[in-house]
């Protein structure tokens, strides 16, 4: 494979191995969502240390930690996702994988400066804009590094589902999936030494790090092809709503991973509530940064067992469908098990880790539905739908607490009524997705 490097006027050309190249694009798209994640959980970790150092009092870091994670930074996700997505089919994947991972670097880095402004000079000026407080400044920000966290997983996924061969396809992705799932716990053990300020730091510092190893990344073959055919509506966002057959097989790619990220989203980040709603004693209750760690740990054995599952049944369905109804189960033991004691409630956490450790099969399986020239929009803002899913649940869940009465035991029971509407649809989504395990990617949508 013939690689070409441009540095202003001049052009370098060398011949690597395809072997090599496919390698680099999946060591660079692994690490990429290494530091994706390690940056995307970073606020759950810190949220209760960051947010009573601004001054928001305990009464209020739940509601708070929602708006600024649950709302703020979701929405991000899914604007950027569509935003990402449509760069990487008009423009190519490697756009995507330079430019976002670019924007929520120097997001992050930014929050580490986070201050209230005084009333002065530059700080007039933030003041007039909004963001003369240190937690309107947080907001802002968690917005831009989630629209710019957006384009990472789905142009990596995109570029490495092209690169490799058909056989080998989910293997790769698998790999990806699975590294990158391990910045979560990367991002705990950093908090353990360091500040909530310089986490943020070090998470921004790794990103613009991360963009010196991809200069070596080859843009996708079929990409290319298209592009010089001239494709009509590469990216057309509107194109996965239509024709309603295109709209259906979207919009369940989407559906069967919902419960996923309601899982972390809901019963990790804010583990601390529904465990005093279960009556664990207050000096006992688990802490979200360690939930998030023990359920990364399970997530990526997860991973990787739904991956090589569905190479071994070659079927993506099956094993969207085995780790479902494994979801189900830790889920009902997380509420039955989990407040026995802070040892069995954190093996609870891990288990339902795993068990939605689906999302490597999930993201193969978006960029395998799709053709070449939809592929990167669907792919990239498929994941970051099921990721806003996270304020569809967190609405449900505080409107379920309303409904119950507010009550000591509202928290857990509100979520044991959102789990029981999401679970059901991610299941009977799956009865409308296509096979895909051994597809060639290598075709255009209509």
């Amino acid at each position: 494979m013939r690689v070409e490097y441009r540095f202003a006027h001049m052009r370098v050309s060398t011949t690597l191995p395809r072997a090599h190249t496919n390698a680099i694009a999946i060591v660079v798209a692994a690490l990429g969502y290494f530091v994706d994640i390690f940056d995307l959980l970073l606020f759950a970790i810190v949220r209760v240390d960051s947010l009573k150092s601004l001054g928001v009092a305990a009464d209020q870091v739940k509601s708070v930690g929602l708006w600024l994670d649950n709302y703020l930074q979701v929405t991000g996700l899914v604007i950027g996702g569509i935003v990402w997505g449509i760069i990487g089919d008009r423009r190519g994947r490697l756009a995507v994988l330079f430019g976002s991972i670019l924007v929520y670097s120097v997001a992050n880095i930014l929050n580490a400066f986070i201050a209230d402004a005084p009333t002065t000079g530059f700080g007039a000026i933030l003041h007039a804009l909004g963001l003369g407080s240190a937690l309107n400044q947080y907001g802002t920000l968690r917005f831009i590094a989630g629209f710019g966290l957006a384009g990472e997983l789905g142009a990596g996924i995109t570029l490495v589902s092209e690169l490799v061969s058909k056989e080998r396809r989910g293997l790769a992705t698998t790999l990806v999936a699975t590294v990158g799932i391990l910045g979560a716990v990367a991002a705990f053990f950093v908090t353990r030494v360091v500040e909530w300020r310089t986490a943020f730091l070090i998470g921004g510092i790794m990103g613009l790090m991360l963009l010196i190893l991809r200069i070596g990344v080859v843009e996708s073959g079929m990409f290319a092809s298209v592009q010089r055919r001239h494709q009509p509506a590469r990216g057309a966002f509107w194109l996965l709503l239509f024709p309603p057959k295109r709209a259906l097989r979207y919009l369940c790619v989407i559906a069967c991973a919902l419960p996923i990220w309601f899982s972390v989203g809901i019963l990790v980040k804010y583990c601390d509530s529904i465990g005093a709603s279960l009556g664990m004693s207050k000096d006992a209750l688990p802490q979200p940064g360690a939930a998030i760690m023990w359920c990364y740990i399970g997530l990526a054995v997860g991973d990787m067992s739904s991956g090589l599952l569905s190479q071994w049944l070659r079927s993506r369905r099956k094993a969207l469908w085995i780790f479902q109804l494994l979801t189900l189960v830790a889920i009902a033991f997380y509420f039955l098990v989990g407040s026995v004691s802070l040892t069995a409630f954190y093996t609870c956490v891990a288990c339902l880790g795993f068990a939605t450790g689906y999302w490597a099969v999930f993201v193969t399986m978006s960029a395998e539905q799709f053709g070449t020239n939809l592929r990167a929009t669907a792919t990239t803002s498929a994941p970051n739908f099921v990721r806003w899913s996270a304020a569809g649940s967190a609405f449900l869940w505080t409107q379920g607490e309303i409904f119950l009465g507010n009550g000591p035991s509202a928290p857990w029971q509100a979520a044991v009524l959102v789990a029981l509407i999401i679970l059901p649809i991610a299941f009977l989504s799956v009865f409308f997705l296509p096979e895909t395990f051994g597809r060639d990617l290598d075709y255009t949508e209509e």
